[in-house]
């Protein structure tokens, strides 16, 4: 219980590591959370920083979601504890203990627990959000769709339900943190990518 307390709590604090705050800072760039769209993730540091730190932050953001989730399978924690770890680690991109509670949106960091907690899951999930950003230019509806598809795939490839429930609370959250953008999408004024105006999606 004591480790799986552990691993919960530190899939938490790896998530609230803010890369795009911290890659900002490394570079002497401006603080994310206070140019373009404000919100910590790798699109608006692409913005204003360029690739390479966008990169950098896009990066960090995968990994900090893949490899708490890794850690917990290979201690051999079940997938209850495995799946808590993902979801733990999500919600601290989301709401960052180290950074007054003010993360992304978390696609990149879903996209990493996924990897790790549901290898074909997350792959079919990254492929969705490819495929949709560049028929449509859409970010925000690629990182959508691929929400609502993960917690069905993993129902299909036969997954125990504490790993289903665990990416269905990620889609949830992800799609609730999108709702503004879910807004501008139905109104037909959702910016698209590489016109400057999309939202940040990491």
């Amino acid at each position: 219980m004591l480790i799986a307390i552990l691993l919960i709590v530190g899939g938490y604090l790896v998530g609230s590591v803010a890369s795009a705050i911290i890659t900002c800072r490394l570079m002497g760039l401006p603080d994310p959370r206070g140019e373009g769209s404000g919100n910590p993730g790798a699109t608006n540091v692409l913005r204003f920083g360029g690739r390479k730190a966008a990169a950098i932050t896009l990066t960090g953001d995968i990994l900090k979601g893949l490899l708490p989730v890794l850690v917990a399978r290979l201690l051999g924690a079940g997938p209850g504890v495995v799946g808590a770890v993902a979801v733990a680690a999500f919600v601290g991109h989301l709401y960052p203990v180290f950074f007054n509670f003010r993360g992304g949106k978390g696609v990149a960091t879903a996209g990493g627990a996924l990897l790790a907690l549901t290898p074909p899951v997350g792959l079919i999930a990254v492929v969705i959000w490819l495929v949709l950003a560049a028929l449509f230019r859409y970010a925000s509806l690629a990182g959508v769709s691929a929400a609502v598809a993960a917690p069905v795939l993993a129902w299909l490839f036969g997954y125990p339900g504490p790993v289903i429930l665990a990416a269905l609370v990620m889609g949830a959250l992800l799609i609730w943190r999108h709702q503004t953008n879910i807004q501008r999408l139905l109104a037909g004024t959702e910016g698209r990518i590489g016109t400057g105006r999309e939202e940040p999606e990491s």
